[in-house]
């Protein structure tokens, strides 16, 4: 039987230890060539926390991990025993992921691996405006930037309550 990527469910905030898990397993050989490796997608952004800039790791699938294996009873038992496992993604009978979504989703985790911070013109806590879509002419603050997207998250009043937007860096004006 041939290695698929096979996508395993946890607990949420749960990943990490799961990602951990299936490792020593791999490493341990116990299951020989029958698994792989273990993905677990993340991309560094920075957020501003009480106005200091902090960066944070966020996950691409949160509560997901995925694991290159052979699908039989030995390699099924190996991930369904970690207490932080609540199953595949398909039940009792997995679904490999297509050959197309394991290219994109590689690709997506290389490309940021490899991304270097262009410039970006704004920085966290700039004034802006935003000048189209259905925010057009808000003001508000910019709270995140990721600039592998182009995007920036701009936090806005709406109502009297502050609320985030995600906008595309040329769909924003900073203001003097």
């Amino acid at each position: 039987m041939a290695l698929r990527w096979y996508v395993v469910h946890t607990y949420s905030g749960q990943e990490g230890k799961v990602f951990n898990y299936l490792n020593e397993v791999i490493q341990s050989g116990d299951l020989g060539d029958q698994m792989k490796q273990v993905l677990m997608p993340t991309q560094d952004v920075v957020q501003v926390k009480n106005g200091k800039k902090l960066k944070t790791t966020r996950k691409f699938f949160p509560s997901y991990v995925l694991v290159e294996m052979e699908l039989n009873k030995e390699t099924m038992h190996a991930v369904r025993i970690c207490t932080s496992v609540t199953g595949f993604v398909g039940g009792n009978k997995p679904q490999a992921l297509r050959e197309e979504e394991v290219r994109r989703i590689l690709g997506q985790s290389e490309k940021v691996s490899r991304q270097q911070i262009s410039e970006v013109p704004f920085e966290i806590g700039d004034a802006v405006k935003i000048k189209e879509g259905p925010f057009k002419d808000f003001d508000g603050v910019v709270d995140e930037i990721h600039p592998e997207k182009g995007k920036i998250k701009v936090m806005v009043s709406v109502f009297g309550r502050s609320t985030p937007v995600e906008v595309d860096f040329m769909h924003v004006t900073p203001i003097s």
